[in-house]
């Protein structure tokens, strides 16, 4: 359904005091300006900001009982804000009814009339239009939820494979639940800050980087992700795609400890349980662990498990006598002087 929100506005205008026309006019932007401060508004006409915020309080009061006449119009939004759990996010919202040139319009008459009402930004919402406030305190806690699902599973979530218990939370009643729709979360999503959705429409903490990767050692870890495997620098700057040339992607792997070297070029994620460090730190890691002598062997199996190196590479390591010694059985041990 299409308004003429610029003569709406402009009826609802055209009976007021000028003073109080020109100062909504300002306040609301409707003439294709910006929105204007009290404080601006009162130094152009020399009196205060207080002085301001009576004429224009005045000019609201002398207006609201005409919204009878465009009841119609209240009762089609209401309808929409219904099908998105009772909120929508300020900007999509005026985007989206408003287009670009009738926003300040929009916003107007939804600050005229009731039951609209406007929560500005916090530090973990963005600015957003409810028709009941306990929608909106509905909306804080299934998100809360939704956040804790986050943090538990450390992945980023389809919706597709969650349940309503899921999403919603398990101490939100059944029937709330059924009630719900999935358009009606999508729009709670809308407007928190902490959650956000990736290009491949999976939802997760804002500060991951499968959700907002930040240059190229971020698109490189989602590249180990998705192969799952070790892989050459050369072959993760491929897979990065032509903004990343094979120098950078490697200068990123070195620096960040997300990665590990594991083969001449190669790395894999920390994450998989590769431990950082040279064959001679894996060796020391591998006998502290053990707490025991290991065979030959059993060291060399467990290396290869970390590192994509020769047998021979581990051999002459294990002879390195600052680091490593035998027992009388032929076992290898760390040497008495600590590495």
């Amino acid at each position: 359904m299409e308004f003429n929100y610029s003569k709406i506005c402009s009826d609802l205008l055209k009976d007021l005091p000028q003073r109080g026309k020109e100062v909504l006019l300002r306040r609301f932007g409707l003439e294709g300006g910006e929105k204007e401060t009290l404080e601006k508004i009162g130094e152009s006409y020399d009196i205060t900001r207080e002085r301001v915020r009576q004429i224009q309080e005045d000019a609201i009061s002398r207006i609201k009982p005409k919204l009878s006449n465009y009841q119609k119009i209240a009762d089609y939004f209401i309808g929409q804000f219904k099908k998105t759990g009772n909120l929508r996010k300020e900007d999509i919202f005026l985007d989206n009814f408003g287009a670009p040139k009738f926003q300040n319009h929009l916003n107007f008459l939804l600050t005229l009339a009731d039951p609209f009402r406007r929560f500005p930004e916090t530090e973990e919402l963005y600015p957003l239009w409810t028709i009941d406030q306990k929608s909106l305190i509905f909306a804080q806690k299934t998100l809360n939820s939704f956040y804790n699902l986050l943090l538990k599973t450390k992945q980023p979530q389809s919706l597709k494979n969650l349940s309503a218990q899921q999403i919603f939370g398990k101490n939100i009643e059944r029937e709330t639940t059924n009630r719900l729709s999935l358009e009606a979360f999508l729009s709670f999503l809308e407007i928190s800050k902490k959650i956000q959705q990736n290009q491949e429409g999976l939802f997760g903490l804002k500060d991951w980087p499968e959700i907002n990767p930040r240059g190229i050692k971020d698109r490189a870890y989602l590249v180990f992700k998705k192969e799952g495997k070790p892989l050459h620098f050369a072959k993760v700057a491929r897979l990065i795609g032509k903004s990343c040339n094979v120098q950078s992607a490697h200068n990123e792997l070195i620096r960040d400890s997300r990665f590990v070297l594991v083969g001449r070029g190669i790395y894999a994620l920390k994450e998989w349980g590769y431990k950082p460090g040279v064959i001679k730190d894996v060796i020391v890691e591998i006998l502290k662990e053990a707490k025991k002598p290991l065979s030959k062997e059993e060291i060399l199996e467990k290396v290869l498990k970390q590192r994509l190196v020769k047998k021979n590479t581990i051999s002459l390591n294990l002879n390195n006598k600052k680091y490593f010694s035998k027992t009388r059985e032929g076992k290898c041990v760390l040497a008495n002087k600590k590495a």
